[in-house]
């Protein structure tokens, strides 16, 4: 029985891939991160910025990603970025809006870095944390 070439580079194809998978499975590269407590937050928070203690923090409902604020008001924002979390501290460029996915609200933040880019959390307190950061640089305390 003769077996056809296509078939042949299907196969050697699908087993490559396979191998490819494992390998990455191995190398801890897959799915992103996720937040599922306070002190996960705060060890993120600490290597993203050294010295920075969170005060308060909101994680997002699905855990990809949280915002926080320290004694001194200073906002950081941490988002999954590969098998990471990147976290920026939002500064005057910043903004942020409350949007709704049905009845639940989630806060959309522009950390004013295009590299960055925009983070969406799913948190109960959206408005409170948007006022927050719509304060920075204006003098007020929100």
């Amino acid at each position: 029985m003769e077996i056809p070439s296509a078939l042949l580079q299907f196969l050697g194809s699908l087993a490559a891939i396979l191998v490819l998978a494992g390998m990455a499975g191995k190398l801890g590269l897959g799915p992103g991160t996720t937040i599922t407590g306070e002190d996960e937050a705060r060890v993120a928070a600490e290597e993203a910025f050294g010295g920075y203690e969170p005060r308060e923090i909101a994680i997002a409902r699905d855990g990809k990603g949280a915002i926080m604020r320290d004694t001194r008001g200073t906002i950081l924002v941490l988002k999954p970025h590969g098998t990471h979390l990147a976290g920026r501290i939002l500064g005057r460029r910043s903004s942020a809006r409350v949007e709704y996915d049905g009845s639940e609200p989630c806060l959309v933040v522009a950390s004013g870095e295009k590299r960055f880019g925009t983070v969406r959390l799913a948190i109960d307190d959206a408005a409170l944390w948007s006022d927050r950061i719509g304060a920075i640089g204006s003098g007020r305390d929100a």
